[in-house]
């Protein structure tokens, strides 16, 4: 599929504030990744479908879980806010035909990072938090850190994240805690 149908696709599965969502986090991530060196059109194709299942029913992404052997771990059971980024690269991968590894990993560790990223997941994963759409305190340091330092974006963003589950008593996924321990090791 062309950029131009995973946007007529998107708009159709997805809210107007998450189709704008969508687009602006593929604008973000064209521009990350032409700074960090990857494939600017692998990122913007990415950031379009990075939440193509952000929309969908809790019993809409279990018929995925089961179609395509996904199994949730303890943390995954109970963070619903998850569940849309391992549905959708299912969905890409398997419904969609996409065969690009780096986008469908790029669609799955956006919410979660992960140890061992390339620059493509770490750009989305980045243009997510940074994307002009974005308005949380403490954006406006994401945003100057993002176009300075990957390495240091990314530590300013997971510890964010880690930080904001913390204080709202929720579980860390391991994924996060890998992440951020190769970035400190």
């Amino acid at each position: 599929m062309t950029d131009n149908e995973y946007k007529e696709l998107i708009k159709s599965k997805l809210t107007e504030k998450r189709y704008l969502h969508s687009l602006a986090v593929a604008d973000e991530a064209k521009l990350l990744a032409k700074k960090y060196g990857c494939d600017s059109k692998k990122a913007y194709t990415a950031g379009l479908l990075h939440d193509i299942m952000k929309d969908s029913s809790r019993e809409e992404m279990l018929q995925i879980f089961s179609e395509f052997g996904i199994i949730l771990n303890n943390v995954e059971k109970k963070a619903f806010k998850l569940w849309h980024a391992m549905a959708g690269s299912a969905y890409i991968r398997n419904v969609l035909k996409v065969d690009d590894e780096d986008i469908i990993n790029s669609v799955r560790y956006h919410t979660t990072a992960r140890a061992g990223m390339s620059t493509l997941e770490k750009v989305i994963y980045l243009a997510d938090f940074t994307s002009a759409d974005r308005d949380y305190d403490g954006v406006e340091e994401m945003r100057a850190a993002v176009l300075c330092d990957l390495p240091q974006a990314m530590m300013i963003a997971l510890k964010f994240s880690i930080s904001d589950l913390m204080n709202g008593d929720k579980a860390i996924h391991p994924d996060t805690m890998f992440a951020y321990n190769e970035l400190v090791l």
